[in-house]
């Protein structure tokens, strides 16, 4: 059973159906004991960082995904859900990420010729052998919706990047975490491979 963690963000059912048309059983919660019974969790979203991380803190859900990374469940961020992940972003100075990862989330620089929110297809440059990608090819176009984007601390566990404006790490694993700035379950064919790849992850003793 994969739980997709239910914060009142957006996005949250495309992911569902995805999962669904996989075949895979998924199920939308923020009960602790559904999630951390899952065999995958996910963590989807779309919207503001700041107002994110008080749901997440709200329904007391900060301390769950901590103890899912803790008992080595594989993890899943899409989007917002990559975003939360890490240590602050300046899309809401002040407030504290979850820290599982370390990095900062930055504002795209503006760019003559290209508006932001970045919204549509793009390319993805992989790297560092990423789980989530096996089969898929390089420069695989993949689907965005962002204004804000990830410089991750440690570029090893940085397993594809963009280019828009600037460099942008759109995937990083780490360990049993995982995360896509993109949105794999809107991304066709392709980014229902990556979801498969996920879902194909055992988890670690």
């Amino acid at each position: 059973m994969i739980a997709i963690i239910d914060y009142d963000a957006g996005n949250i059912k495309s992911v569902e159906k995805a999962l669904q048309y996989l075949g895979k059983e998924a199920v939308i919660t923020r009960d602790r004991d559904t999630i951390l019974e899952a065999d995958h969790v996910i963590l989807p979203g779309v919207g503001s960082f700041g107002d994110a991380m008080g749901k997440l803190n709200d329904y007391g859900l900060v301390s769950v995904i901590r103890e899912v990374v803790d008992r080595r469940i594989p993890f899943l961020g899409i989007c917002l859900g990559l975003q939360l992940l890490f240590e602050e972003s300046e899309e809401s100075p002040g407030v504290k990420g979850l820290g599982i990862l370390k990095g900062k989330i930055l504002r795209i620089p503006d760019h003559e010729g290209l508006k932001i929110p970045h919204m549509g297809w793009n390319s993805l440059h992989l790297q560092h052998f990423g789980r989530l990608f096996a089969g898929i090819p390089e420069q695989t176009y993949v689907y965005f919706v962002h204004s804000f984007y990830l410089k991750a601390e440690d570029e090893h566990i940085v397993k594809a990047t963009t280019d828009y404006s600037t460099v942008i790490h759109a995937s990083v694993e780490q360990d049993n975490v995982f995360a896509c700035q993109f949105h794999p379950e809107k991304s066709s064919d392709m980014g229902l491979r990556i979801l498969r790849n996920f879902t194909d992850i055992k988890k670690e003793d």
